[in-house]
């Protein structure tokens, strides 16, 4: 066997089918990008239909394949309507939660209103849409796979964003208990942490000060870009590459994670 043919069968995903919410986004459009480039048929989903077709056109220019849909994520009834809809033409194999937003202040400073839209889109639309999709995925031909985004601040938190730590923390906690309840149906259940990528979220937070104190707690001294999530992705989203890994949270973060001082 060719090395080449060695890291189709191992990596390659034709034949399976991916949701990425949040597609329209920074990291979300990359990881239908990558996903596709592996050969997978990509749903892009989120609230712009330019973004989402802007995305669309761009995989389709390199041959892969893929479809936009325009959907809330902290609505239940759109939810439930992007699954039914997806469940009647075959339902997904893969599912990656990338939606979410950011904010920045002290505690004394968030509204009750922002504390909750903080933890509506990071967190309670992750609980809504596997909800939603869980159903479809069990128990499939190859298995399925879930993919949820958390992020460093999930902890040790940093300062100023609590209400979006505090929901990454949630993500992190419910990523290893779905892991638990639904192996035997054979859905793998993940978590990527990014270190700090540039994104719409946080750019309004990256303050010369804040990026000083970031890279002088990340050994690699620089922000990560969006493409160094690729293999980690295809990894965890390949069923023969990642068949026995469940319940994980990966770090991708030049090492910010393993430094304490």
């Amino acid at each position: 066997m060719s090395a080449q043919r060695a890291l189709t069968d191992l990596f390659g995903l034709t034949g399976r089918r991916a949701a990425i919410v949040g597609g329209t986004g920074v990291l979300g459009s990359q990881f239908a990008r990558c996903l596709a480039s592996a050969g997978a048929e990509v749903i892009v989903v989120g609230r712009s239909r330019g973004r989402g077709a802007t995305v669309v056109h761009e995989i389709e220019e390199q041959g892969g394949r893929a479809r936009a849909v325009v959907a809330d994520v902290t609505k239940r009834m759109e939810v439930e309507r992007l699954a039914a809809d997806l469940d009647g033409t075959g339902g997904i194999d893969i599912l990656i939660n990338a939606a979410g937003e950011n904010s920045g202040g002290s505690f004394a400073d968030i509204s009750e209103s922002r504390w909750a839209h903080m933890l509506e889109i990071n967190l309670n639309a992750v609980f809504r849409v596997c909800q939603a999709f869980i159903p479809q995925m069990s128990n499939r031909d190859g298995g399925a796979s879930i993919i949820n985004i958390s992020s460093a601040s999930s902890g040790p938190p940093l300062s100023r964003v609590a209400g979006y730590a505090a929901a990454k923390a949630g993500v992190n906690n419910l990523t290893q208990y779905l892991a638990g309840e639904l192996a035997t149906a054979g859905i793998r259940v993940n978590a990527v942490v990014p270190g700090f990528f540039p994104a719409e979220q946080n750019r309004a937070l990256l303050t010369p000060e804040r990026m000083e104190a970031i890279l002088d707690h990340t050994p690699m001294r620089r922000l990560g870009t969006p493409a160094e999530l690729d293999g980690v992705i295809i990894w965890l989203a390949a069923p023969r590459a990642s068949g026995f890994v469940t319940g994980t949270l990966v770090h991708v973060d030049g090492g910010f994670s393993a430094m304490s001082i």
